[in-house]
């Protein structure tokens, strides 16, 4: 049974991840593994600038 703190939410424990278009492909968070290693599930999410049109500014 996995912690619950270790399980990638991004892809919800599953390793894949689909598109609008149903597409599925790896989970680029836990890299299809559907677990955090237990170092990377502690870290608090980062906070990134976006325009007015919600892009990612580099």
């Amino acid at each position: 049974m996995t912690d619950r703190e270790l399980t990638c939410k991004a892809c919800e424990g599953r390793g894949m991840l689909a598109d609008d278009e149903g597409w599925q492909y790896n989970c680029s968070v836990c890299r299809g593994k559907g677990i955090l290693p237990a170092n990377e599930a502690r870290q608090s999410a980062e906070i990134m600038t976006v325009d007015d049109n919600n892009r990612l500014l580099d």
